[in-house]
């Protein structure tokens, strides 16, 4: 487990992360930059918006080994929200808006993804099969 404080400039905390674990080094480049992508959508979702950058208030990151992939989920401290009811950005209405963004790419990027705990957490799986470098 890695943990952090919701202090928005500890998103960069992720990246030394993945590479102090050798991620970047595992993994095709492709899919290396799906996870980076979107662990950081996830996170700086949890800061900003589950935890609203409260440096009391921790991020939770757990990566777990799965058959044929690995999952990354993560936790913030906030109340939790409706992620359906997070607007589509790619609708007319919405392009010009701010937010909802996150959601989507790590949608787009990840295999597989679920919210529990009302919205506070969000786990992303990400299929390896034939990703290894």
């Amino acid at each position: 487990m890695f943990t952090i404080s919701s202090n928005p400039n500890n998103i960069l905390e992720v990246e030394s992360y993945l590479k102090k674990h050798g991620f970047d080094f595992i993994f095709n480049k492709d899919k290396y930059a799906d996870i980076l992508i979107s662990l950081t959508e996830a996170v700086n979702n949890a800061i900003i918006h589950g935890n609203k950058s409260d440096e009391s208030k921790f991020v939770h990151i757990h990566v777990k080994e799965k058959e044929e992939g690995i999952s990354f989920c993560v936790t913030d401290e906030g109340i939790g929200y409706n992620p359906n009811g997070v607007p589509d950005p790619t609708c007319a209405e919405n392009i010009e808006c701010c937010g909802g963004r996150g959601v989507f790419i790590m949608k787009a990027l990840a295999d597989t993804i679920s919210f529990e705990n009302n919205g506070r957490s969000v786990e992303m799986y990400f299929n390896l099969k034939n990703q290894m470098v």
